[in-house]
């Protein structure tokens, strides 16, 4: 998959107009009952308005004359207008209501889906694409079919039932005037056809822009303490104009082109009315057409072309959603690099034995080998150190371990089991995994250390900030465990962070821990306090820990080091440095360090 950046535009595929349709409306379906209430009100108030101007007709040719006018019946045909217009305002306000519960409600469901599904997408696809991109698919591109929805089922259907019905009236009235009124059809939809092509284009390009804007903006917010550090605001400010003009421009000619739609419409219906009234008068001449014919086609001319400009209205709408259509299906039909296989056994409480067997991986297809050939057997409870420069390969076997990528070839085996072949969901719930950038979620102390057993008692949380050192800093604190922290913790120290993310691990008390750099950010003083907690955490249970910081692992049952993508030496602490290899170089090394620096 191709990394995507906050400036570059994201590919994206176009479907057909029918395609994208079709796949909205199937979010109507759990609503099939109330939508076909709305569309019997929607019917109702279109036969209303299309009987209007023939009971008008009727009033005029029937019982309106000067010389014997017939009160009674004028007074009946009133009565009929009036409670037809009652009931027909009755049922819209009645049909907006349900309408508009159904679109929040499909709304929901489509939010809800996309987020759910982004939940189950592999590593690679946040790897490739900035948040901001992704929030503006959640969020912009799903609030952008509200009106869609809308106009589809309050628009198109009845708009459409309206314009046959006033078609199929103005030709029982009169077969000629009616030959007039539609003939400049033809003309107006060649030239919306023309626009459209053109128009979704530019609403395409806009919709990517838009989403450049929004991911330089979550990027930069979030980065905010080194702009400020290294004040380069004003140069940030100059790129996200720059982002925000490119936006404009889009924006601006893809209105400019929608633009076009609405003068079409007005003046076909202006040059149709012309016509008409011309046709009109030279047949009332003749004496093939009375007035009262004429007066109710003249209404009847304003409900044929008032459903057209609603229909270009949703034509222009359905035009400038459907890249948001597109946006969210893209992301929709991505499948999940790593899924569960089908009727996968849940994976029984794991005892602890680890193995890679012949285990070889690369992030992409193209790109480089990462680990190469890996082979090794951790018996249960046994804590394991794994050691090398950066970019050895050592996270990359956590990550496998934890399946957040799948091996290219090879096998891991948890307790004899490949982990490919149990669900996922049971096989993750009994891991722990501490990283070196610690998340804190915005809400109090006591629900981010609860976040590893959501079922946990307060007891139970308070016991296992105790356990790791935690509970001194924290009843220190204004709230205790009820403090609010900020986004991503920024109100607490790194070392604090880091004390709360290992209550949460012992909390959820997995059976395989994995801690990575997980002590790097902790002070010395800090770290002989939190020591004591990491045995406790380690303790009955198969661990690896990655660290730089090697007097941290020198108790560990065994020290693995990566190097080149593959395990170069294993062994105790002693054994490693009896070798004088890899281990002892890197020992001696940071031993002198701290020794200068002393």
């Amino acid at each position: 998959m191709a990394k995507n950046t906050t400036k570059q535009d994201e590919e994206q595929m176009i479907r057909s107009k029918g395609e994208i349709i079709k796949r909205l409306l199937s979010y109507l379906k759990p609503y099939k009952f109330k939508t076909v209430i709305v569309l019997t009100l929607l019917v109702f108030v279109m036969l209303c308005g299309v009987l209007n101007p023939y009971l008008l007709k009727i009033a005029i040719d029937k019982y309106v004359d000067i010389k014997t006018p017939n009160v009674n019946g004028l007074i009946y045909i009133g009565l009929i207008l009036i409670i037809l217009n009652l009931l027909s305002m009755i049922a819209s306000k009645v049909r907006l209501v349900m309408m508009s519960s159904i679109t929040n409600n499909i709304l929901v469901n489509i939010r809800h889906e996309l987020y759910a599904h982004i939940q189950k997408l592999s590593f690679s696809f946040f790897d490739n694409r900035p948040v901001g991109k992704i929030l503006a698919r959640v969020m912009g591109d799903v609030n952008a079919l509200q009106t869609l929805f809308t106009n589809s089922i309050t628009s198109l259907i009845p708009e459409l039932l309206s314009l046959i019905c006033v078609t199929i009236m103005m030709f029982l009235l009169n077969f000629k005037l009616a030959l007039t009124t539609i003939m400049l059809l033809p003309v107006l939809c060649i030239s919306m056809f023309y626009i459209e092509t053109h128009s979704r284009v530019r609403w395409d390009a806009y919709r990517k822009k838009r989403s450049n804007l929004l991911g330089l903006a979550h990027e930069n917010f979030s980065g905010m303490k080194v702009i400020q550090a290294f004040a380069t605001e004003k140069d940030n400010s100059e790129g996200f104009k720059e982002t925000l003009n490119e936006l404009i421009d889009k924006f601006v000619k893809a209105v400019r082109l929608n633009d076009f739609f609405w003068p079409l419409v007005e003046l076909s219906w202006g040059v149709g009315i012309v016509i008409v009234y011309y046709t009109g008068y030279t047949l009332i001449n003749s004496g093939t057409l009375t007035v009262g014919t004429l007066i109710a086609f003249s209404m009847y001319i304003g409900m044929f072309w008032r459903p057209i400009m609603n229909l270009s209205n949703f034509y222009n709408t359905l035009i400038t959603n459907f890249s948001a259509a597109d946006r969210i299906f893209d992301i929709l039909d991505i499948e999940p690099d790593i899924i569960s296989l089908e009727d996968a056994p849940k994976m029984p409480q794991i005892k602890g034995s680890v193995e890679f067997k012949n285990v070889t991986f690369k992030y992409e297809e193209d790109s480089g080998i990462v680990l190469n050939n890996v082979s090794f057997k951790i018996n249960p409870g046994e804590n394991i150190a794994l050691v090398g420069s950066t970019g050895a390969g050592k996270t990359t076997i956590i990550s496998l371990l934890s399946r957040f990528y799948d091996t290219t070839s090879g096998e891991i085996l948890v307790d004899g089991k490949n982990i490919k072949n149990v669900d996922l969901e049971s096989y993750r719930k009994q891991m722990g995994i501490m990283l070196q950038d610690t998340f804190l979620f915005s809400t109090t102390i006591m629900e981010n250390i609860r976040y590893g057993r959501l079922d946990a008692k307060d007891e139970e949380v308070i016991a296992a900030a105790k356990a790791v050192n935690a509970y001194d800093f924290i009843i220190k604190l204004e709230k205790g465990f009820q403090t609010e922290v900020n986004e991503r913790g920024s109100r607490l120290s790194l070392g604090q962070r880091q004390l709360i993310s290992f209550a949460r691990a012992l909390l959820a008390n997995p059976r395989i821990l994995i801690l990575d750099e997980a002590t790097s950010n902790i002070d010395t003083q800090t770290e002989r306090l939190v020591q004591k907690g990491i045995e406790k955490l380690l303790h009955g249970r198969t661990s690896f820990v990655i660290a730089h910081r090697l007097s941290t692992i020198r108790d560990c049952d065994k020290i693995m080091v990566v190097d080149d993508g593959m395990i170069k030496e294993a062994g105790t602490h002693d054994e490693l440095l009896k070798l004088k290899g890899i281990y002892y170089n890197l020992y001696m090394a940071q031993y002198n360090f701290l020794n200068e620096g002393a």
